[in-house]
């Protein structure tokens, strides 16, 4: 059974961390591919910054294109919204019901874990692959590490955000090395996030 390591996201925009930290897990685990998961703007959430669903998976497909096991996922724009990870799970099992997949999140997402839609079946059902993140304050040793579906990878921090790009971007600075080459070309002769 051919494993798919799915990686959520509005990837607004996609940026080198995001490319590290997939290459490192596709380099570092058992997963053959790794999908980016596009997420469709709410909505019900007014958010000027979110550039259209196109455009983000536009520039995924730009950034992924030279990675031969990475790939750009549309999949939730054709879903229900608000789009919940466990009926995205579900429909991709039964449209690909020779792979597995497995869960790819930060660290930060373990705590409100338990508050996601049928949390207990997504980890029952699923590998979930947890990237450290940096915390404010102290770092606490997390209950959910110890199911045997979840583990940490000693990925390597990357200390970058799309919504800090953004702000670069808005102010005319230079954004350069932190985008994916294809993806500055095609921020750079656009009005988008200015």
């Amino acid at each position: 059974m051919k494993k798919i390591g799915l990686f959520f996201g509005s990837f607004n925009p996609i940026h080198i961390g995001h490319l590290i930290l997939a290459n490192y897990i596709l380099e570092n685990s058992d997963m053959e591919e790794l999908w980016f998961v596009v997420s469709p703007h709410n909505p019900f959430k007014e958010k000027k910054s979110l550039l259209k669903d196109h455009n983000r998976l536009d520039m995924v497909q730009l950034a992924v294109h030279n990675y031969p096991k990475m790939r750009a996922s549309n999949v939730e724009f054709s879903l229900p919204q608000p789009s919940y990870t466990i009926d995205t799970l579900t429909y991709l099992h039964e449209k690909y019901p020779e792979y597995a997949f497995a869960l790819i999140m930060g660290e930060d997402n373990l705590d409100g874990l338990a508050k996601w839609k049928n949390s207990e079946k997504l980890i029952k059902n699923h590998q979930i692959i947890v990237y450290p993140r940096t915390f404010e304050g102290e770092k606490k040793e997390h209950q959910y590490l110890q199911h045997e579906n979840i583990s940490l990878i000693n990925a390597p921090v990357i200390e970058l955000s799309a919504t800090e790009i953004r702000d670069m971007i808005r102010k005319g600075k230079n954004v350069r090395p932190m985008l994916p080459p294809e993806v500055f070309e095609y921020l750079d002769g656009s009005n988008f996030y200015k």
